[in-house]
């Protein structure tokens, strides 16, 4: 008999171990990176409560990347993204020998996209690629403006003692404080730098000028550089003319006078006139991005050829993301009517200024005094597996993207859970890091669609289990959780919430029923403009659609 437990528990960690030491790419999504073949093991599973939680504005402020376009999700409605940072200077204190004489060759403002190279021509040089983070594929309006409103990094209504927080709500504080008077700086004659942007594919391709300096032909002169795929505008001459070389040289002399000086760029977004109910949407690090000022000045204070320089701007400092939404009637009824006692029929995750779900386990009862865990531990048993599978309403995402992804997190504690940590398990691709842990979209062979989110919680359901009346040790307490997409897992901070959320829980000590409040959302879900619709834990759900937890374990003979 203890032979048989032996063997048992010697399968399950040598399947541990070969899936720890793996170092797969599992771009391919969909993989069951940890099949369901328990090897015989005895199973039992758990009733779970889960319901819908909607968000409201988040905080958007220094997020690590940002998302800029405009799209209609079919399930979930209507969002319009903008973005406005601050712009440093390259090099502070730069010479202009002359400015009366400098003058401005071109402005143009280039930010790379999220992409991948398909092939490389070898004869060319020139390369495809595949775009990446672009939702939709219409145009949009897109409107460059300078910000006179500065964006501050401490809170005047705090005394200047705290961090200033930025929420997706504010695009209206900033919306009266255009520079140049209201006159956009991408203001050139083709349209599809401005009312008809649209996020391409194409390498950037940048030709040497001709012998009396006059900018390249393609196919005619030689290639001076190529660039990957990105943001590719040319910006007002004449306002850059004056707002950095007409200017008194202490205003370019370091940062902060700079940014007090120049306090920003906004990227303003609409529908086309002619698409006014779909465009696109980027995901973008627009730390990336660069101002080229190419210009001719005097060779040198006493050498008055006039030769050709370029000066750069970096889109970098504060920034902040503005989402405006027009949501569903469908889905803003769903996430704001939750059934909290035994749970919805549908989740609606949502990232951006959206929604996310709130999951009890046992009940929501404390640990010690939760009849099923006491059940766990009466019963002598050794956990080897215990996981959450969270299935999707293929009908309702049928016409949209799904998310690669979703975090299950401790929502009592703003923190990831216990398996989180144990998990070291790695990817060619950092998106599918900790795959254990799991919350990748699984799929079926030959389906396109996935069917299935599964997390694992082994460690955590252990720990529940083997400390049941501890109440001063870390991740022993029967938490609330939270479940919201994400777009790396491996970046768990959080960002606030405009408006904290409240909701019921047993205190441990007590025993009486608690209002507790929620006032932050993890990051990586504010940066996602995905979501998905999962089935929940009503009556009304199919059993083998429910969320359930299951628990696979040996048990000593």
């Amino acid at each position: 008999m203890k032979f048989n437990f032996l063997a048992k528990s010697l399968v399950v960690t040598f399947i541990i171990i070969l899936l720890a030491s793996c170092d797969k790419d599992y771009n391919q999504l969909g993989a069951d990176i940890v099949g369901n073949d328990h090897y015989g093991l005895d199973s039992l599973s758990s009733d779970v409560v889960a319901y819908n939680q909607a968000l409201g504005p988040v905080q958007t402020n220094n997020l690590p990347t940002n998302l800029l376009g405009y799209y209609n999700n079919p399930v979930f409605g209507k969002t319009k993204a903008s973005f406005l940072t601050q712009v440093t200077l390259a090099v502070y204190q730069p010479t202009f020998y002359h400015v009366d004489a400098s003058k401005i060759d071109s402005v143009y403002l280039y930010v790379p996209y999220f992409s991948r190279v398909l092939a490389t021509d070898t004869d060319s040089g020139n390369s495809t690629f595949q775009l990446d983070s672009i939702q939709g594929a219409n145009k949009i309006k897109l409107s460059i403006f300078e910000c006179t409103k500065p964006i501050e990094n401490f809170d005047p209504n705090q005394g200047f003692t705290q961090q200033q927080r930025y929420y997706s709500d504010q695009q209206s504080d900033f919306d009266p404080f255009l520079g140049n008077g209201g006159i956009r700086l991408n203001d050139t004659s083709d349209a599809s730098e401005n009312d008809q942007f649209e996020f391409k594919s194409n390498q950037i391709i940048y030709y040497k000028n001709k012998a009396d300096g006059t900018p390249g032909t393609p196919g005619v002169d030689a290639v001076r550089e190529r660039a990957n795929p990105g943001m590719f505008v040319n910006l007002n001459k004449n306002y850059f003319y004056n707002k950095i070389f007409n200017t008194p040289a202490s205003n370019r002399y370091n940062a902060d006078g700079f940014k007090n000086y120049f306090r920003g760029l906004y990227f303003k977004v609409d529908n086309t006139t002619d698409s006014p109910d779909q465009g696109a949407l980027a995901r973008m690090n627009f730390s990336q991005g660069r101002i080229y000022i190419v210009y001719k000045d005097d060779t040198s204070a006493t050498d008055v050829t006039q030769v050709k320089k370029t000066l750069i701007l970096n889109l970098s400092g504060n920034s902040i993301n503005f989402y405006n939404n027009n949501f569903n009637s469908t889905y803003t009824t769903a996430v704001s009517n939750p059934n909290t006692t035994s749970g919805d029929e549908k989740l609606y995750l949502k990232g951006g200024s959206g929604s996310m779900a709130v999951i009890k386990l046992f009940g929501g009862y404390p640990n010690g005094t939760s009849s099923e865990l006491n059940d766990f531990r009466s019963k002598n048993i050794l956990i080897n597996d215990a996981s959450l599978s969270f299935y999707i309403d293929k009908t309702a995402m049928a016409s949209t993207t799904e998310p690669n992804r979703i975090y299950l997190y401790d929502l009592t504690n703003h923190r990831p859970i216990i398996d989180y940590f144990y998990d070291s398990s790695t990817s060619t691709s950092t998106k599918y890091n900790k795959f254990i842990h799991g919350g990748i979209i699984k799929k079926k062979s030959g389906d396109a669609k996935g069917y299935v989110y599964k997390v694992r919680i082994t460690n955590y359901l252990r720990s529940l289990v083997k400390n049941g009346n501890v109440t001063n040790v870390k991740d022993t307490t029967n938490v609330r959780l939270g479940l919201v997409v994400t777009e790396n897992i491996l970046n768990a901070s959080s960002a606030y919430l405009k408006s904290p959320f409240n909701y019921l829980e047993i205190n441990p000590l007590s025993g009486m029923l608690e209002n507790k409040s929620s006032k932050y959302i993890p990051v990586m879900s504010v940066i996602n403009p995905l979501g998905t619709v999962l089935y929940g834990t009503n009556s009304n759900v199919p059993d083998d659609k429910k969320i359930k937890l299951e628990v696979y374990y040996t048990k000593p003979d």
